[in-house]
């Protein structure tokens, strides 16, 4: 297989994935036919998910994540294992997913770049609080203050040390994978602009997300791929 002897030739691999990898996990993706950003009924995606949104009507904030985002239980499919086994030995993932499935499969070498939805803290003290608390109420006990995960939403800017990490990580890689994303959310789709030259980009959808010449495209199933891998 062509990706497995490109994994096993490299020397630092880099996984950027979105949410295509995490619908075998049960949880629904953003930008496909049948993702989020197509099927809600309520006020546009963006805007339940913006800053502005989450200060002016929390409660609505709260609900649209509970309804449509909010999946504690799902469990890593084979696609996070592979890549926590890979990525542990040689790599980073770089994650625009916040569902913590990249955590949960032991992936040391990390970035989550839109944050986690379950490293939840209270906006009012700043304290860390158990993401089991957040389903009860979206309101501190200790304080009344808003509950939340460490999330970036629309409107929020990226934390500078994600970007510097995953800067870093992509220009030692000399092979670059990508997986499950339309790759069309900025900044994570800029990240390719800090890439060595001689780099190998492979990606990975059940949809052509590019025309770039330097980019080899597999339409597939990413778990099709990954589980025949090593």
């Amino acid at each position: 297989m062509e990706l497995q002897n490109e994994i096993d030739q490299a020397e630092y691999i880099v996984f950027l994935t979105g949410a295509g990898i995490s619908t075998a996990s049960g949880i629904p993706d953003y930008r496909s036919k049948k993702g989020l950003y197509t099927t809600s009924d309520d006020e546009t995606p963006e805007y339940m998910l913006s800053h502005d949104n989450f200060i002016n009507n929390p409660k609505k904030f709260y609900e649209f994540v509970m309804k449509n985002m909010y999946f504690p239980d799902a469990l890593p499919n084979i696609i996070h294992k592979k890549m926590a086994d890979i990525t542990n030995e040689k790599g980073m993932v770089i994650t625009q997913n916040v569902d913590n499935l990249h955590v949960k499969a032991g992936t040391k070498n990390l970035v989550e770049f839109h944050g986690n939805l379950y490293k939840t803290y209270c906006t009012k003290c700043g304290k860390q609080v158990d993401y089991h608390e957040y389903p009860k109420d979206y309101h501190h006990k200790e304080d009344g203050g808003i509950l939340r995960g460490t999330t970036v939403l629309y409107g929020e800017s990226i934390k500078p040390e994600a970007i510097q990490r995953s800067a870093i990580a992509i220009s030692k890689a000399d092979l670059i994978v990508i997986v499950g994303t339309s790759f069309k959310v900025y900044p994570f789709a800029n990240l390719l602009q800090y890439r060595n030259q001689n780099s190998k980009i492979i990606a990975i959808n059940k949809e052509n997300i590019s025309d770039d010449d330097n980019i080899e495209m597999i339409v597939a199933d990413a778990v099709d791929i990954f589980e025949k891998l090593k």
